[in-house]
């Protein structure tokens, strides 16, 4: 079997934000907007995610995961630009994503991500709700949603029971294929962040714990993170990215994203991972290579 090749970058916040209509800057989008109009307009850039993109394709990659964060405030205006971006990716069948905190950002908007996005979303089944599943070459893609409205200066997220209990039963029917099982979510499993966390996480825990996967993927954090957490079979790796869009400022790294080699050998799944992220002058190259399993 050929190696298959998996992307995953997260976090785009497609940029530039379009002028929000005064009646959409109410309750959380105004914190957001003044946040967007100080600071975060001045390192969330398209020129950015361009050459990441650029890069990435250059790749080859069987299949591109984007783990959330698409909008910046979930605008109407914000959703046409950001599906043509998606498109621009990739299709359907090559590209898979999920949505994060700011694709939910507000009530008024929580619906707009999974009627934009759905043919990205659905699962081999044609059905559109979490988990979903798709199957790509020897990899099972299991997407779930973390993706809540949340208060004013909150970004946390949750999965909720009833999605918890249906991921059990996907997995549980794992249990007898040799599929190298890829868990997408947009929250990372551990945070030091109380406003930030996923609500939920001890419970993902312990099911994965019972259940297993071989591999995480999440974004959020918009940092370079690598988690491990204990499965039936040995520990599992977690991995998070930064934003596709940043530029380095303070303490937060600059765009990246991850390569993931994965193949079957006759000791079991191997999994490498590149990391090629954003350097002087617009130029991408790799900054870390490393055996996962």
């Amino acid at each position: 079997m050929a190696p298959f090749t998996l992307a995953h970058l997260s976090d785009p916040h497609l940029p530039p934000l379009p002028k929000p209509r005064l009646i959409e800057l109410a309750g959380k989008r105004a914190f957001g907007y003044v946040n967007w109009t100080r600071n975060r307009h001045k390192y969330q850039r398209r020129e950015v995610l361009d050459a990441l993109v650029a890069d990435m394709k250059a790749q080859g990659p069987d299949h591109i995961a984007v783990t959330g964060d698409l909008v910046n405030l979930a605008l109407e205006a914000e959703f046409a630009p950001a599906r043509a971006w998606l498109e621009g990716l990739g299709p359907p069948d090559r590209v898979t994503t999920i949505p994060g905190n700011h694709d939910a950002y507000v009530r008024a908007t929580f619906h707009r991500f999974g009627e934009t996005f759905a043919p990205y979303l659905a699962g081999d089944d044609g059905r559109i709700g979490f988990p979903s599943l798709r199957r790509r070459g020897p990899l099972a893609l299991i997407s779930l949603s973390t993706a809540v409205p949340t208060l004013p200066l909150m970004a946390t997220g949750t999965l909720g029971r009833d999605q918890l209990a249906s991921l059990e039963e996907m997995l549980e029917r794992f249990a007898a294929e040799d599929v190298f099982r890829v868990l997408l979510v947009h929250h990372p499993l551990k945070s030091g962040a109380r406003h930030k966390r996923m609500i939920d996480s001890a419970e993902l825990l312990t099911l994965l714990k019972r259940h297993g996967v071989e591999l995480i993927l999440h974004g959020h954090d918009h940092i370079h993170s690598t988690m491990w957490f204990e499965g039936p079979n040995g520990n599992i790796p977690a991995l998070g990215v930064p934003s596709a869009s940043a530029l380095a400022h303070g303490h937060t790294p600059a765009a990246a994203y991850n390569l993931f080699t994965i193949e079957k050998d006759n000791t079991g799944w191997r999994c490498e991972q590149t990391v090629r992220s954003l350097g002087a002058g617009l130029q991408i190259g790799q900054i870390k290579h490393v055996k996962l399993i």
